[in-house]
């Protein structure tokens, strides 16, 4: 199939192997990909037992889902549980752990959680449902953000007055400098996410290099991508010149998509945000502007989110998220907590980095 098999060519893919195994210092190298996509690909396509044993890949947080905090899952269950309310998610949302429960256990108990596949759903629900006060769960990174801008802009100009949103979108380039301020990650590069990267643009990530002397490179999702993108940050350290290398110019420009980015900014105003795992990172949101305030459903329902750990396990998925240890490092992983009866987020989502390893670690 043009433009997949030449991407997952096994002679080009040895190759590119053996280039890294040449050129790789002998010290210990620790880069981070920070997208659940990569995650998912390099362990599928085996790359992991490719790479020099010196060479480790991190896990990092790039799981929308997974870094939602417990105490926005909180609030969307119990706005479930009233039954004048309508909760529309996506999918992988229904199993994120919060205090005491689930939507999906809210869903079978109270019938008042809907999957939808895209924010404009939440239009179409909206009018079928004029009796129900309709929530749309806004979850996602710089990638999802636009569709969810343009849907609080549809839903503003119908006047739709029983369509309301709940932000949790998150930014990634504040999550990257958040995480190299712990230096027990000893971080050397970031594999930057593909799609993320399509909006933002490939500059905003130029800070890290200057401020942190780490490189980093955008690459896409396929077997060559990762390698390819991992042989670049290889000689950037090797010559210890860090900068922002763009593996992914087939869909990834230095300015990014602009459209979008305006359309985000004509809807939502940057704010810190609370992920879990790592409690509240400065300017790491989008919330709602006051223009659009009568489809904030934070706003309407006074919600509050709850900073406090509801129940206590064993589950380590905040130190997955963070990249401080792999997922077999957690007692929980494959015995307690598997995606059939996942403990923590990051086992629920085909994005998270515990789901991942299950999957793919034979």
């Amino acid at each position: 199939m043009k433009y997949v098999d030449e991407f997952r060519n096994k002679n080009s893919l040895e190759v590119l192997v053996e280039k890294i195994k040449l050129s790789a210092p002998t010290w210990s190298i620790n880069i981070m990909e920070v997208c659940g996509t990569h995650t998912q690909s390099f362990f599928r396509f085996g790359l992991n037992k490719a790479l020099p044993g010196n060479l480790r890949l991190i896990a990092g947080p790039g799981c929308p889902v997974c870094v939602s905090s417990q105490g926005y899952i909180d609030n969307a269950i119990e706005l479930a549980r009233n039954k004048d309310i309508l909760i529309l998610t996506f999918g992988d949302m229904l199993r994120i752990p919060g205090s005491r429960s689930t939507l999906e256990k809210e869903k079978a108990s109270f019938g008042n959680v809907r999957v939808v596949y895209s924010p404009l759903e939440s239009i179409r629900v909206a009018k079928s449902n004029p009796d129900k006060k309709v929530v749309f769960l806004a979850v996602g990174f710089e990638t999802t953000a636009p569709t969810i801008a343009l849907s609080i802009l549809a839903a503003k100009k119908e006047k739709l007055k029983n369509l309301l949103f709940l932000s949790s979108l998150k930014l990634i380039p504040p999550a990257m400098d958040f995480l190299l301020q712990d230096k027990r990650l000893n971080l050397k590069g970031f594999l930057c996410p593909g799609h993320v990267s399509a909006i933002i643009g490939t500059k905003s990530y130029e800070f890290i290099p200057k401020k942190y002397r780490i490189g980093c490179c955008v690459a896409g999702f396929e077997p060559l991508d990762i390698l390819e993108g991992l042989y670049f940050l290889v000689q950037q350290i090797v010559k210890n010149k860090p900068k922002v290398e763009n593996q992914y110019a087939r869909v990834v420009t230095k300015q990014g998509n602009l459209k979008a980015q305006r359309i985000i900014k004509k809807v939502f105003t940057i704010s810190n945000a609370n992920w879990r795992g790592f409690g509240n990172i400065p300017k790491s949101g989008l919330k709602i502007k006051e223009e659009f305030s009568q489809l904030d459903a934070g706003k309407i329902f006074s919600l509050k989110e709850n900073l406090l750990d509801g129940k206590k396990t064993r589950c380590r998925c905040a130190d997955v998220l963070k990249g401080l240890i792999s997922p077999p490092e957690c007692p929980l992983f494959s015995k307690a907590c598997t995606p059939d009866n996942p403990i923590g987020p990051c086992m629920v989502s085909s994005e998270g980095a515990c789901n991942a390893y299950f999957k793919y670690r034979k």
